[in-house]
């Protein structure tokens, strides 16, 4: 009986505390998590409140809330919404997280932590955080594009954490380096997965359809949290994290199409653990360690910031969502989270991190929140202030670089093209898992494989040591030939897609477009490709060797991608002055440059939707100068010449005032082209 009292007062002590702070927490506009880690720290184990909980009675509760949190995260997911996601969302967030796993690593170390804690630190500051997002976005009335992006990066972030913690856990459990462990537990992963996964999607779809189909939502309820609580203790005994066990139960309930209906039958059950979940991690958190650990706070939230900041808007915009969304989308998903809280538990829980790993992660996690906001806000002016600040060579570049991505996805490849370019996708994918073996296993082996063979033939071992690095690299040298080779094929085929070559027997005036796409795909092969493999062989190589090698083939391909978009610039330019001197002869009557602008597209392919504009007395734009619309920043199309009169003006700055009767010739994608006709008109 005294038991039984005893688990009542700390679960009633749990969700009291809770909930008033979580009301604090909410009118301070401030997301619950917040309160619930608040609430953690007044009835943790500290001496600042005289309320305490018993710490393994909240812990035993918390493991509940993760795995309902899993399993609703699993209901969110189908093959079909993921396969949609990967295209886009999904190179995004391949760049985005190898680099923040790469930064929180580098961090790790030059904190002196070992490398599993490292590791731990990478996966911590490469999930952004969910629910601060939707409420950040919600609070400011983001929708469109911007949202659709950031929330489907979000979406692959969190299968990433799902490997993330089926990964880490067989890690700490196994004997041996973190490497040997993760060699070890991929094809026993792998294995699990595709046995758990058979039986899943041959029995639990059809199941819950009969269930939900009796419209008995307690037996409903009953049937998915007794599916979720299964399918964790599967994974449990199997050497996994429950939570991979809970996501699958969700995404097999998911594929049965009757996610609809099971989904606000858990909610509440799932919020009432998770907040106990967040109650239990600020317990954890001795509020006076923020002192002693603010190095590794301050370092890890730069990582944070700096590596989705640069890793969203790069990817975003290699997938062709402009300058402004890209920046935008990049800005605002600087925070960790839900997730981070989960990983950091799980390495401090186990022994495999020092206990200082979970109160750093509480206050990363609060104080890029509380930026989120802010950042978010700011994030127009920003894109703004960056599309400014940029060589007029590259501003060029960026506006036409969405009119190619529009032209390639705009046309249905040949089945000969397409097969084409789906094999050599998938020779760069071969090529760079080769690699990530080949790299892992030689500085696995490197240093026994030398002493045998030292030994073995007699030869000093320093001799035996440079013969064995390098026979390593020529057995790379194949693989990472085989991609640059394969990225550039791909590259070719893209950019003949965007930039259609000239018929035999005329001067090819689209090379320098067609050789910007050409190295777009190229630097974009490195991204997706260099940066994770940089992050997969962190733990195993030398520390700074891969980040080293692979600043060095960016910055030989940013030379070179440096002098073509000089080119281009020259190309715009002259298609420019093709415009103008074509409109001297047809004159300035507003229906006249439709035919000119054909004209100018057929001889320079690949300047953009060339359009024209008239401007009336009554626009918006009458009377100001392209800085003040800021026209590019706004909607990503430019001005390459304007015709007034007898004056013709090539390429005009932003300094020039714009007149009515004005004729503007427009270039950029079609999108870009429709938000700059609103802005000019002021519709």
């Amino acid at each position: 009986m005294h038991s039984s009292i005893a688990f009542l007062t700390d679960l009633a002590l749990v969700l009291g505390v809770a909930a008033l702070t979580s009301v604090l927490s909410q009118r301070l506009r401030l997301p619950p998590v917040f309160g619930y880690l608040v609430a953690g720290v007044i009835i943790g184990p500290s001496d600042l409140f005289p309320l305490v909980a018993d710490v393994g009675t909240v812990q035993t509760l918390s493991e509940l809330g993760v795995i309902l949190l899993m399993f609703s995260l699993g209901l969110g997911f189908t093959i079909k919404k993921i396969a949609r996601l990967a295209s886009t969302a999904g190179l995004i967030a391949a760049v985005e997280i190898g680099l923040c796993i790469s930064l929180g690593y580098l961090v790790g170390q030059a904190l002196g932590w070992t490398r599993l804690e490292s590791l731990f630190a990478g996966a911590i500051v490469a999930i952004s955080s969910t629910m601060i997002i939707a409420k950040v976005f919600e609070d400011q009335a983001i929708k469109g594009p911007l949202a659709d992006i950031v929330y489907g990066v979000l979406v692959m972030e969190d299968l990433v954490a799902i490997l993330f913690l089926a990964i880490l856990s067989a890690v700490i459990g196994g004997t041996g380096t973190a490497v040997e462990s993760v060699a070890g537990t991929l094809p026993r992963l792998a294995l699990f997965l595709a046995a758990v996964t058979f039986v899943g999607l041959y029995a639990v779809p059809r199941a819950f359809r009969w269930i939900v189909r009796l419209r008995r939502d307690e037996t409903t309820l009953v049937a998915s949290v007794g599916l979720c609580f299964s399918l964790a203790l599967v994974a449990h005994l199997a050497g996994f994290s429950v939570a991979l066990g809970a996501f699958l139960a969700g995404s097999f309930v998911a594929e049965g199409g009757v996610s609809r209906q099971v989904e606000p039958l858990i909610r509440p059950v799932r919020d009432m653990f998770a907040a106990v979940f967040f109650v239990a991690v600020g317990m954890s958190i001795d509020p006076g360690a923020v002192f002693e650990y603010w190095p590794a706070v301050l370092a890890l939230t730069a990582a944070v910031l700096i590596g989705k900041t640069i890793g969203v808007t790069s990817g975003a915009f290699l997938a062709g969502l402009g300058t402004r969304t890209s920046i935008r989308a990049g800005l605002s998903m600087g925070q960790i989270g839900e997730f981070s809280f989960i990983i950091a538990g799980l390495g401090v829980a186990s022994g495999a991190t020092g206990s200082f790993l979970a109160p750093v992660a509480v206050f990363v996690s609060v104080l890029t929140a509380l930026l989120t906001p802010v950042l978010v806000a700011r994030s127009t002016a920003a894109a703004n202030y960056a599309d400014r600040r940029m060589p007029h060579a590259l501003q060029t570049y960026a506006t036409l670089y969405g009119s190619w991505m529009e032209s390639v996805r705009g046309k249905a490849l040949p089945d000969t093209e397409a097969g084409r370019v789906r094999r050599l996708v998938r020779f760069i994918v071969l090529d760079a898992v080769l690699l990530a073996i080949i790299l892992v296993g030689a500085s696995l082996t490197l240093d026994s494989a030398t002493a045998w063979l030292a030994e073995l033939s007699g030869i000093a071992a320093p001799i035996v040591h440079g013969i064995a690095i390098a026979l390593a690299l020529a057995a790379l040298f194949p693989f990472v030939y085989g991609i640059v080779r394969s990225a550039r094929s791909l590259g070719d085929a893209i950019s003949l897609r965007a930039v259609p070559a000239a018929p035999p027997g005329r001067a090819d005036l689209g090379a320098a477009p067609r050789r910007m796409v050409s190295l777009s795909v190229q630097i974009g092969v490195v991204l997706i490709v260099g940066i994770p493999a940089v992050a997969v062989t962190l733990p195993v190589l030398p520390v700074y060797g891969g980040p080293v090698l692979l600043g060095t083939l960016l910055l030989l391909l940013g030379i070179s991608f440096w002098r073509s978009a000089r080119d281009l610039e020259g190309h715009i330019r002259a298609g420019a002055g093709m415009i103008v001197e074509a409109l001297a002869v047809t004159g300035d009557h507003p229906a006249a440059p439709g035919g000119v602008m054909h004209e100018v597209r057929q001889l320079l392919p690949g300047i953009g939707e060339l359009t024209q504009v008239v401007l009336g007395p009554r626009d918006a734009a009458a009377g100001r100068t392209l800085t003040d619309i800021n026209l590019r920043g706004l909607t990503g199309a430019s001005v390459v010449a304007i015709c007034r009169g007898e004056e013709r003006i090539v390429v005009p700055d932003g300094h020039e005032r714009l007149e009515s009767g004005d004729i503007l010739a427009l270039t950029g994608s079609q999108d870009a082209i429709h938000a700059a006709r609103s802005v000019i008109h002021g519709a």
